[in-house]
């Protein structure tokens, strides 16, 4: 029977190191994206300094374990084999859980789902052991005699009141910095910015020695720095920092600015595996060391009581670090931690553009209501006092000409300093209080705090759709805990009727789940590779308008081809995955060509005096890939829509039909293609000659089908999506050849005046 719990074992030590990779994958953004979104420093130095940072927070990790064993169900009240039941479901959602939200690119917190996790899986137990012993007399008023409830209500309440306090504390500071420095922040006296680094870089101190070293297994230097005095440590950092700051401001001439990122990069790294590694693998140390207890006591495991893990028990320091090893290598070749990080700097972003997600009716109601309150408090601000506000917050004028393909930062190294100043004196004072906080909620609402306070949403511009981002994170979380309490404790019923082979079939669905979520988020990114994404027009002249946008249009026919010549082979063979994945790129094409639209304003405003004529040219040539993309989506929908509702297949003549449209489509835009990749525009005429035999042609066979429809066809949604997918084909055509005409007359005006 013993046996049992050590192979048991063995698939917690499995699953620990998977939760590692997929916990840091989404983590990752929680100390990345400050100094990413304002490119302060390198990618390289960023993930260096981070790192070290992971490396020494994994050793101060040994206090936050007890939460996994004692915090929030009471182990004296369950047997052996009930814990490692509540263990083995926690880990196998968590796992789950979070390689969803990896998937999403969505962050999520890592403390909540593992919280609700063991919440969940507890009162199954709890509810099983109560129900389940016909004798003992309890009802469920009894849950609170298993469940740590004052305890769980503490940390469920400390983590959704992080939301709100991050949120305002974070916005207030970034009001009062931005009114202190402006967006001409390195223009402003050498004291002012010394006075901001003081305080900021005294927070990070304290927060990386209350935070971190002092939670560390350092010999000599813990036992030194817990017996320091907290206020006379903080009052002597303070004197110390503001000196500092001083001198590396005015005299030294260095930007204090960096050294908050790099050493607020470090900090919260360091916080987040101090502090979330319990998150990962707590619950596996917590099973090795009830299963320590038991195996020695030669009682069997459904007699034995778990008091033992009550009691504060020492963390095995080699694990941690083997940890902190597997956490760091992920952070370096994770994919998904990338786009989870691209989230949260997007909805962060000082600039306007291409909106990840869409509003809804909430957040509309959310900025109208703002809207009112901010003109109501204008109204009640003395005039000075409102025109002295929004001076400070007059952002600098861009150049004239911006550098090709510049790779602008998200947002200045105020904003970037003040995110990890106020998380980094949020997550201390949670610590102080010995609270699991979760540093994702905490980090992002922090910068969501900052970016409003900044100005950065917009107004009417931005606002609706970065609140409804915020929003659609804010809803995730709260589907985190839901879902967490929900599958956990449904695993662990399973598991406690199924026995080990519940948990062998489990395992094996929770490793098919992830590879297939692998093998999924490959197969997108080969796909994001092959595919050539449109890129914004930068030039300031109509002849780099023209070279520049011949790129977009040359992708635009290539990606066309493959989505018109894949839609219709998927309709011809009934393959409802080949439609569903052109319908798929079909929108993606969509979705680019609309944000190059939404670029029109900075291009207009980019280029030079004598050269707006190329504006009109380029807003007409974009029209015109729009009703290309608009074409591919109405095929794409119809093909898609006709197979997926189990409609009569085409006809073998129809079939005939399509095959040479699609054979000579192909070859109109494998030309355009090709003469729009070289810049050859002379040789366009020729493509205009083929066009006009392809319209002819789809004539043809429009009228071969009336005939058809008039003698012999008898399925009235085969003919209408036939005719709709030749008629849908001859405005792609002209859609088409509409951009091939207009630079032909271009290039033709251009030769003229040579």
């Amino acid at each position: 029977m013993g046996d049992i719990y050590v192979y048991m074992l063995v698939i917690l030590a499995g699953l620990a190191i998977t939760d590692l990779v997929v916990g840091v994958s989404n983590d990752a953004v929680n100390f990345l994206n400050s100094a990413i979104g304002s490119k302060a420093i390198s990618f390289k130095t960023i993930m260096i300094i981070a790192s070290i940072g992971i490396a020494v927070g994994a050793l101060s990790s040994s206090g936050m374990m007890e939460v996994a064993r004692k915090g929030i169900f009471v182990p004296s009240e369950f047997y052996f084999d009930e814990v490692m039941i509540i263990f083995m479901a926690v880990m196998i959602t968590d796992i789950l859980l979070l390689d969803f939200f990896n998937s999403m690119g969505l962050p999520t917190s890592t403390t909540v789902s593992i919280v609700f996790e063991l919440l969940g899986a507890a009162v199954c137990m709890s509810l099983i052991k109560i129900y389940g012993e016909g004798d003992s007399g309890e009802t469920i008023l009894d849950l609170g005699k298993y469940i740590a409830s004052d305890k769980a209500i503490e940390i469920i309440l400390g983590i959704l009141l992080s939301v709100v306090v991050a949120f305002t504390i974070g916005a207030l500071v970034q009001f009062l910095s931005r009114l202190m420095l402006t967006f001409n922040y390195p223009k402003r006296p050498a004291y002012l910015a010394g006075f901001f680094g003081g305080l900021s870089l005294t927070s990070l101190f304290y927060f990386i020695i209350v935070k971190g070293l002092k939670g560390a297994d350092l010999g000599g230097l813990t036992s030194f720095l817990n017996g320091l005095d907290v206020y006379t440590l903080v009052g002597w950092a303070t004197v110390f920092w503001m000196l500092f700051s001083y001198l590396y401001v005015y005299v030294m001439k260095w930007d204090i600015y960096k050294l908050i990122i790099i050493l607020g990069t470090f900090g919260l790294a360091m916080a987040f595996a101090g502090n979330d590694l319990v998150n990962f693998i707590g619950v596996p140390i917590g099973a090795y060391q009830a299963w320590e207890a038991w195996s020695g006591s030669g009682v069997e495991a459904t007699a034995y009581g778990m008091a033992a893990l009550g009691e504060k028990l020492p963390s095995n320091k080699w694990l941690l670090v083997l940890a902190g090893v597997v956490m760091v290598v992920t952070l370096w070749f994770s994919s998904k931690a990338q786009a989870v990080v691209k989230t949260s700097v997007d909805l962060a972003r000082q600039d306007s553009g291409t909106e990840r997600f869409q509003s809804n009716a909430l957040s509309r109601i959310l900025v109208r209501y703002s809207l009112n309150a901010a003109e109501a408090i204008q109204h009640i601000l003395p005039e000075k006092a409102t025109n002295y506000i929004a001076s400070r917050f007059e952002k600098l004028p861009e150049p004239a000409v911006l550098p090709k393909h510049a790779d602008k930062p998200a947002f200045d190294y105020v904003r970037a300093s003040v995110n990890l100043m106020v998380a980094s004196i949020l997550i201390s004072i949670a610590t102080s209080f010995k609270l699991p906080l979760s540093t994702t909620y905490v980090t992002f609402m922090v910068a969501m705090g900052t970016s409003l306070a900044d100005r950065a949403w917009g107004g009417t511009e931005s606002a609706v759709y970065r609140i409804a981002g915020v929003l659609n994170v804010i809803g995730g979380w709260f589907f985190t805990a839901f879902s967490a309490f929900t599958a956990a404790a449904v695993f662990a019923l399973i598991i406690y009727y199924g026995g080990f082979y519940a948990i062998l079939g489990l395992v094996v669905v929770a490793i098919i789940l992830l590879v297939r979520s692998f093998v999924n988020h490959k197969n997108s990114q080969l796909v994001e590779k092959e595919t050539e994404e449109l890129k914004k027009a930068e030039s300031n002249t109509i002849q780099g308008i023209i070279d520049e946008s011949s790129e977009n249009v040359a992708a635009v026919f290539k990606r066309s081809k493959r989505i018109y010549k894949n839609t219709l082979d998927g309709l011809i063979s009934q393959d409802l995955s080949i439609l569903k994945s052109s319908k798929k790129e079909a929108n993606k094409l969509s979705s680019e060509i609309d944000g190059l639209r939404n670029n029109i304003f900075y291009l207009i405003r980019n280029l030079d005096e004598q050269h707006l004529g190329a504006s009109k040219f380029y807003i007409e040539v974009l029209g015109n890939l729009q009703d290309i993309s608009q074409s591919l989506d109405y095929i794409s929908k119809s093909a898609t829509t006709h197979i997926d509702n189990n409609h009569k297949s085409l006809k073998f003549t129809q079939i005939k039909d399509l095959k040479e449209i699609i054979l000579r489509s192909h070859e109109v835009f494998a030309v355009s293609q090709t003469i729009f990749t070289k810049k050859d525009f002379g040789k366009l005429a020729d493509i205009i000659t083929l066009k006009q035999e392809l319209l002819g042609l789809i004539d043809q066979k429009i009228d071969k089908q009336v005939k058809r429809t008039k003698d012999t066809e008898n399925s009235p949604k085969n003919t209408t999506l036939y005719f709709g997918l030749l008629l849908e084909t001859r405005d792609l055509m002209n859609a088409a050849m509409n951009v091939v005409e207009r630079y032909y007359t271009e290039y033709d005006a251009k030769r003229f005046d040579d």
